[in-house]
């Protein structure tokens, strides 16, 4: 038949009539007949051939448009993953092209501050935050994604992992990859993440291996090995230890030390097993993930093992409609010794965290589509989150962060009201011994491409 569609109706006629020219081949009446009814059959059907291939009407084309955007599901949460880790959904044609794509974002933050008087003085400030490189897609089969950030006071390789779909349902990643842990893609809505971030039980990314289980039969799996932190452990090649993107044990605090200062006594994760399991679920309209994180590993001190650390949480993330729902609760334990804080290093300056506590979040959010120039969605939400049973004695750390985002084209927009107490960022340390709650409103503009 696609031979038959090559063929104008006139060529046809020619084409056999040459044929029978050509081979002097003598053809009674009947059998003329019976040629000429069965071209004029080809020629009715080609022209139906060609109707069927025309292209569809523009009104077709809008109504069937204005079908598919009325029963889009909004789901903003999505969207805000997908541009923090500039992730592109592929159809299966594009999956199977080798190539490398490149995308970024840039981004600027405005701040007025409670604990800054000269800030308040000003009105507040208005700063460069970060210019970042996305790179991703696949070579052979192996999959390629990294991100390297640069800030105005250093550069940080947050990931850069090799992956390998080895099965229907299994990938393994290896190189600076997610460690498995709570709530994922992230246990939070808003710019500043959640208390756990800070101790680094949320988006932490380390140097190992990964075997992820995608969701079949209702239940997804996570397991790694991690040699080390993603600056090589203790003992880095590196010229600043808090020049990294995840939070990280780096030292012990040692008896008249700051919080702040950077540790005499060195230390490094080594070694970490971690695993989450999920269950996924709906009843009715609402979709729900259950799941349970452990991790343990050991604790170096640059000549021998010096201790070990486990953490583990039970997390669960909802979805009804428009509203998400997320809930954590952590534990953690650094058992060195004798010692009751730690250092931690990330962002370019050293902080301090008791070696053990507990952790509870509870998030609410919720999308909501818009027609307004560019803008075409908004989230609202609320996260909550406190630290407490501090094995430092310090006081408990609280932070709530009321906010909204906004998707504008190429621009995401993150507008939070923060109230916290001894938080990072917020005017204090997670080490820190104030009641005093501090507030921070902050305007978070990226441009991602």
């Amino acid at each position: 038949m696609k031979l038959i569609q090559c063929i104008k109706p006139g060529l046809l006629s020619v084409a056999i009539a040459n044929s029978f020219s050509v081979s002097a081949v003598e053809v009674s009446e009947q059998e003329l007949a019976t040629l000429k009814a069965q071209i004029a059959a080809l020629q009715t059907r080609l022209a139906q051939l060609e109707e069927q291939a025309k292209p569809v009407s523009q009104s077709e084309s809008q109504a069937s448009s204005s079908q598919n955007q009325s029963t889009e599901s909004v789901d903003i949460a999505k969207q805000q993953k997908s541009v923090e880790t500039n992730s592109v959904e592929t159809t299966d044609a594009e999956e199977s092209t080798d190539g490398i794509k490149f995308g970024g974002a840039i981004r600027t933050n405005y701040s007025y501050t409670s604990y800054d008087d000269g800030n308040k003085n000003r009105g507040g400030d208005f700063d460069f935050d970060i210019f970042r490189i996305n790179m991703s897609g696949e070579v052979g089969g192996v999959t390629l994604n990294s991100e390297i950030r640069f800030f105005d006071y250093m550069t940080a390789v947050k990931y850069a992992y090799a992956g390998y779909q080895f099965s229907e349902n299994w990938q393994v990643q290896a190189g600076i990859t997610q460690v498995p842990f709570g709530n994922q893609a992230y246990n939070s809505q808003n710019y500043f993440f959640s208390t756990n971030y800070y101790l680094g039980l949320e988006d932490d990314f380390d140097l190992g291996v990964v075997f992820k289980r995608s969701v079949a039969d209702n239940w997804q799996l996570d397991v790694g090995f991690f040699k080390n932190d993603e600056l090589g452990g203790v003992d880095g090649y590196v010229d600043n230890r808090s020049d990294r993107y995840s939070y990280d044990i780096v030292g012990i605090r040692t008896q008249g030390e700051g919080i702040y200062d950077e540790p005499t006594e060195g230390l490094g994760e080594y070694n970490t097993l971690a695993g989450r399991f999920a269950y996924h679920f709906n009843t009715g309209e609402v979709k729900t993930e259950v799941g349970i994180s452990a991790l343990h590993g050991g604790i170096h001190n640059g000549e021998k093992r010096a201790g070990d650390y486990q953490a583990w949480a039970f997390h669960t993330s909802s979805q009804y409609q428009n509203w998400h729902l997320q809930f954590q609760h952590s534990q953690y334990d650094y058992d060195i010794g004798q010692a009751d804080r730690l250092a931690v290093g990330a962002y370019s300056f050293y902080d301090s965290i008791a070696a053990d506590a507990k952790s509870t979040t509870l998030n609410i959010a919720y999308d909501m589509a818009v027609d307004f120039g560019p803008v075409t969605d908004l989230q609202f939400y609320n996260n909550f989150g406190l630290v407490y049973d501090k094995s430092d004695d310090s006081e408990d750390t609280m932070m709530n962060v009321l906010g909204m985002s906004v998707a504008a084209g190429g621009l995401f927009t993150y507008f939070d009201l923060v109230h916290a107490k001894n938080q990072p960022f917020i005017g204090g340390s997670a080490a820190g011994d104030t009641d005093e709650t501090e507030q921070r409103f902050n305007i978070n503009i990226g441009y991602y491409f």
